[in-house]
């Protein structure tokens, strides 16, 4: 019975495993600037983005930024999306690729939103 209940298990945890792994939504990809700690985030389904950041406050205990999808960085044509930094130590901002078709836009944090270039290939 045990040996049973073992093999159910296993079963069934072979079963849930990839759709757990397949469930992984967003991609995160930190900002190429060298003197930034702003972190982006895309949707892989919809390529909506966002981003977070470190802030300190006057208490000494630090903060998160967090920046919600502003003009151009809300849901896309539903895709696989992907972000891509490039070398450029000053660059504060990171590519949103679309997987499918080779489009890309750049998107940054422009007032207290992440704003991205339309798709363009």
């Amino acid at each position: 019975m045990l040996l049973k209940s073992i093999l159910a298990g296993a079963s069934l945890a072979i079963i849930i495993a990839p759709a757990l792994a397949a469930d992984g939504r967003y991609d995160f990809m930190a900002a190429p600037q060298t003197d930034l700690n702003r972190v982006y985030r895309v949707d892989r389904a919809t390529g909506e983005m966002g981003a977070c950041q470190y802030g300190l406050k006057d208490s000494g205990v630090g903060v998160t930024l967090c920046y919600p999808a502003g003009e151009g960085a809300g849901p896309q044509p539903a895709s696989e999306y992907a972000l891509l930094a490039s070398r450029h130590e000053h660059e504060a901002g990171v590519f949103r690729v679309d997987m499918r078709s080779g489009g890309m836009s750049i998107c940054y944090v422009l007032d207290e939103a992440v704003v991205c270039t339309p798709l363009a290939r």
